[in-house]
């Protein structure tokens, strides 16, 4: 027997939010990420009474690198040293979906250790719940949350594959890709896109007797930087540091900050409306591709559809026209 859903009170979790109650704080992030269709009314709701205040001013800032980078050690020495100086710091880490319940499976806070019991810190896993538009909707969200409870900084730390650092490069201010000196090729593993997208790039592990290899590591990305983004606005200063020992840590946040002041008031309000527009498609995306799912026309012939692909008999395009159909049978039977 399924248990009854107990309904959301959204006002006092709105003033549980701006009193920065960290329990509220978790279930609204909760209650954001979920793909429930009453959750997601009464998270819709939530947001538009947040968004009644006064707009967010936080800094929100994309942290990715390659496998083995220390991001989490990076995100806890930046972290620390933020709280210290007197911010409240929001990290949401975009894992992978586990394929069973769809929850994030990195344990960020256990190699935050120290910055998960700061009380000026929250630490959040964001699942990505198997699709980019899943990273979109519950990541942006949770944003809004952390910001609504009075976070004035924002971390957002990817798991540094694939397309996923592009769809948070959209979400932030400013998008750090963190790297480190390699033997041969040092710019082996980094792809062109990043590069693209990087606003600050910083070579961690630049201590002991790999601080040379990590100046060396610099240099020659600033020349690749150069030569994939030309004579573009705004140069991405390539930086070392170590998050071991917290050398060079605070140049690259004071890097960070300059690109803020680089885009000025107006330019990340124009930033930021952007960001908005392409979130707006995201959310139709991720609700069509959610009534698909929920659809009793789709349901009706997935199995089968499903069968046929896996025999070979129906190729994709056909399949995808088939499942469609069907759903668009509902709608119109719907309407009539």
């Amino acid at each position: 027997m399924a248990r009854p859903v107990r309904e959301v009170d959204v006002a006092a979790l709105v003033e549980g939010i701006r009193s920065g109650r960290r329990a509220d704080v978790a279930r609204a992030i909760t209650l954001v990420e979920s793909s429930r269709a009453e959750h997601r009314a009464a998270a819709r709701e939530l947001l538009t009474a947040l968004a009644a205040q006064d707009p967010p001013t936080a800094t929100r800032v994309g942290i990715s690198g390659v496998p083995g980078v220390g991001k989490s050690t990076f995100i806890e020495s930046l972290g620390t040293r933020l709280t210290a100086a007197g911010h409240r710091v929001g990290v949401l880490a975009v894992d992978p979906s586990s394929v069973r319940t769809g929850g994030s499976v990195l344990g960020d806070k256990t190699r935050m250790a120290a910055l998960s019991v700061d009380p000026r810190a929250f630490i959040r896993p964001s699942p990505s719940a198997g699709t980019l538009g899943g990273v979109a909707r519950a990541t942006t969200q949770a944003m809004l949350v952390l910001e609504a409870a009075g976070h004035d900084v924002v971390l957002v730390e990817t798991v540094g594959v694939g397309q996923s650092e592009v769809t948070v490069a959209g979400m932030v201010d400013t998008f750090l890709f963190l790297t480190l000196a390699r033997t041969g090729d040092q710019l082996q593993g980094i792809k062109k896109g990043i590069l693209e997208i990087a606003d600050v790039v910083a070579v961690n592990k630049a201590d002991g007797d790999h601080e040379a290899d990590a100046r060396v590591a610099a240099r020659e990305l600033a020349g690749a930087l150069r030569l994939v983004r030309g004579q573009a606005e705004w140069a991405p200063p390539v930086v070392t540091c170590s998050a071991l020992t917290g050398a060079g840590i605070e140049e690259v946040w004071q890097r960070v900050g300059a690109h803020r002041e680089h885009l000025g008031t107006d330019g990340l309000a124009r930033k930021r409306a952007e960001q908005q527009l392409e979130f707006t498609w995201a959310l139709v995306r991720d609700e069509l591709a959610q009534r698909l799912r929920s659809s009793p026309g789709v349901a009706a012939v997935r199995d089968d559809v499903r069968r046929a692909v896996l025999a070979g008999e129906l190729p994709a395009p056909l399949a995808a026209d088939r499942l469609l159909a069907a759903y668009d049978r509902e709608e119109a039977g719907r309407r009539a």
